[in-house]
């Protein structure tokens, strides 16, 4: 019992002793006064005396308790919070020395010792970081080469939980914004194929083995070609690395051709048929106007289909084979590139535009046209002007000289367009791109026209993609969970989030209009890894709430409801502890609306304004920006009361207290619950 009691707590323990002793040790003299003077009338001013004199020793002790308390007790908890502070949190502002003031030489040498601990630890600090430029140098290499990889690439370990996703892969696996650091993979991507593909490759015991997998995102939405390679065949639960290309559109590509190649052979069979049956009754009976025209409409109808399912096909062709994008000036100065390596000049101009279309094959196909113009001899100053043209563009091969024939071109564009690649002709250069080519007379001289069905006109160089990496490789060896009190603060995952409302009285109609989170995996905030979101409350937000936050009517116009705000929240943080700062606040908002969106917000939950009291005691100030100013945290003035912002404080808090927390032997999250309960008379703890 004695090893439980804070220090403030012996020392009153000690004067209330102290008062005890002096008062038994009073009353015992005027006992033993009284007994000696043998004197029965002096009992009532023995008695006087001695209530006299432990009322002073009662308040004298009070007193002086009330002034060691708050002289000596409090500051040494102060000064011991300070220490700690400086001992377990990396950049927590400067040591303050004056609550010591009345305790001697302690407060200059608890201020020296930190001031050398500061010196040392940057010495350390500077130290280290010289010896990992290097490494820090690769590592950044390395990331930037695997976010440029446009295959998405997941590595996950033995119990499915993402430990590193690139920028691909979480555009894949995010449409509900599910990718996530230690979160399941089975949240993003139906589970049966990966389980199937897994064991298959844990039964084989290959190193060298790989699992092609067909799987569907979580909701359907996208279908993904995969490939699985385990990290190591040996280990008991090994993880595995997954790559993974979206083949949605393939797919429908491919089904839009068999369905359209299906319906040919339907409507070219019937009509053929029928016409089969007309010709064998004409040969047997000549003649007859009726038979004649059933022919006529039979063959009509055909015509018609024909004519039809051609068009559809030619529209369709283009999209069954993927085709990349070029800029009109590469495509130029390639098509140059080629002519003047045979001799050739060519003056060519074109708009600034970007075409669907393989830029090689095409520059391939214009100067192998341009040879054989050449070759003829009846060709000369060849000029190539690309242009809009619709929807697409129109790229005109033109001379002076004479026409060229259709015959002519039909002949060189079953020839190769480059001798060293036989297998690709003119032909198959326009057929992969579902067009055409034709000579004609254009303005005195001669032209081959090769249309582009899709292009579009160049526009100023837009916002690069963010692509990134995000990974924790320490995810591969964490042990699998163990009972949330037995589990370790820092094995825990954690949402940090806050709320933005209408007012502070939800019980009155006060809604949320912003809600934002982080999450925060092994001990770090995870870049990339954010929530924010307006919300539309629903009803109108007052001047006096828009003058705190800075949110008005007009921002939430467009923005979600609050109950689908409210389910992308809960998607983000499922499986995390809910951290927030003054956290019976913001759940209410949350927990009052979990009958209408079907889902419950029973997170555990750790509040800062409790930890906060655990580290520096009750009597302090446990406001965001009182805590921000102990730790060293700097809240920009424009971040504050938004809910990103405090968001961020509070997650920079937590990480700065939990070192704080673990040096006072809270180290598992039952240990922190049981201390923070302590203190349920400054704030409700939500956990039941």
């Amino acid at each position: 019992m004695r090893d439980g009691l804070s220090l403030r707590q012996r020392l009153l323990l000690f004067f209330a002793a102290l008062a005890v002793g002096c008062m038994a040790a009073v009353a015992g003299g005027l006992w033993l006064g009284y007994d000696r003077l043998g004197d029965p009338s002096a009992q009532s001013a023995f008695v006087t005396a001695g209530a006299v004199a432990g009322f002073a020793i009662l308040g004298l002790s009070a007193w002086i308790w009330l002034l060691f308390d708050d002289n000596v007790g409090r500051a040494l908890d102060r000064l011991a919070a300070g220490m700690r502070a400086q001992a377990h949190a990396d950049s927590a502002g400067t040591f303050d020395a004056a609550p010591g003031r009345y305790l001697g030489d302690l407060g200059p040498a608890a201020t020296a010792l930190c001031e050398t601990l500061t010196h040392t630890r940057s010495a350390l600090a500077d130290a280290v970081a010289r010896e990992t430029t290097r490494l820090q140098d690769e590592k950044a290499r390395l990331e930037t080469l695997l976010s440029d990889i446009p295959a998405g690439v997941l590595l996950c370990s033995g119990g499915h939980q993402l430990v590193f996703y690139n920028g691909t892969a979480a555009d894949m696996l995010g449409a509900g914004g599910t990718a996530g650091l230690d979160r399941s993979v089975f949240g993003s991507l139906r589970e049966a194929p990966l389980r199937h593909a897994y064991d298959r490759l844990l039964t084989a015991r290959d190193e060298d083995a790989v699992s092609d997998i067909l799987v569907a995102t979580k909701e359907g939405a996208r279908v993904l070609s995969g490939r699985m390679r385990l990290l190591e065949a040996g280990g008991a639960a090994p993880g595995y690395v997954l790559t993974l290309r979206d083949v949605t559109r393939d797919l429908q590509a491919h089904a839009g051709q068999d369905r359209l190649l299906e319906e040919i052979f339907d409507r070219i069979r019937r009509p053929a048929a029928n016409l089969q049956t007309v010709i064998g009754v004409l040969a047997e009976e000549p003649g007859g106007e009726a038979l004649n025209a059933a022919l006529l409409e039979e063959v009509g109808a055909l015509a018609r289909s024909v004519n039809e399912l051609a068009a559809r096909y030619d529209a369709a062709r283009g999209s069954w084979t993927p085709l990349p994008t070029t800029r009109a000036a590469d495509l130029i100065d390639g098509c140059r590139a080629r002519l003047e390596a045979v001799g050739l000049t060519i003056a060519a101009e074109g708009e600034e535009m970007i075409l669907r279309c393989d830029g090689f094959e095409i520059v391939a196909l214009l100067a192998s046209l341009a040879r054989r113009l050449a070759g003829t001899g009846d060709a000369r100053d060849f000029r190539l002007t690309l242009g809009a043209d619709g929807a697409g563009a129109m790229i005109e091969l033109g001379w002076t000289g004479a026409p060229l024939s259709v015959g002519t071109l039909e002949t060189w564009l079953s020839e190769p367009v480059d001798p060293a690649i036989e297998e690709v002709t003119g032909r198959s250069v326009l057929a992969a791109h579902a067009t055409e080519c034709w000579p004609e007379t254009r303005g005195g001289g001669q032209a081959v026209l090769l249309p582009i069905r899709e292009a579009r006109r160049a526009q100023g160089r837009v916002a690069p993609v963010a692509r990134r990496v995000v990974y924790d490789f320490d995810l591969l060896f964490k042990p699998q969970p163990a009972e949330l009190t037995a589990t370790p603060l820092r094995d825990l995952t954690y949402v940090v989030f806050d709320t933005e409302t209408t007012g502070l009285l939800p019980e009155e109609g006060d809604e949320i209009v912003q809600i934002a989170g982080l999450r925060l995996v092994n001990g770090r905030r995870v870049a990339g890894e954010v929530f924010d979101i307006l919300v539309d409350p629903g009803r109108p937000i007052p001047p006096k709430a828009t003058k705190v936050h800075g949110i008005s009517d007009a921002m939430v116009e467009s923005a979600p409801a609050v109950g689908e705000a409210l389910s992308r929240f809960h998607i983000f943080a499922e499986g995390a502890v809910l951290i927030a700062h003054n956290a019976p606040f913001d759940m209410t908002f949350l927990r009052r609306r979990e009958a209408d969106i079907g889902l419950a917000f029973d997170h555990p939950i750790l509040d800062t304004v409790l930890l906060s009291a655990v580290v520096y005691g009750q009597t302090e100030s446990h406001s965001l920006d009182a805590l921000s100013q102990r730790l060293g945290i700097t809240i920009p003035e424009e971040a504050r009361h938004t809910a990103l912002g405090d968001t961020i404080a509070t997650a920079d808090a937590f990480l700065k207290l939990l070192p704080m927390l673990e040096g006072r032997g809270l180290v598992t999250f039952g240990d922190l619950l049981a201390e923070v309960r302590k203190h349920g008379r400054l704030l409700r703890d939500l956990n039941a």
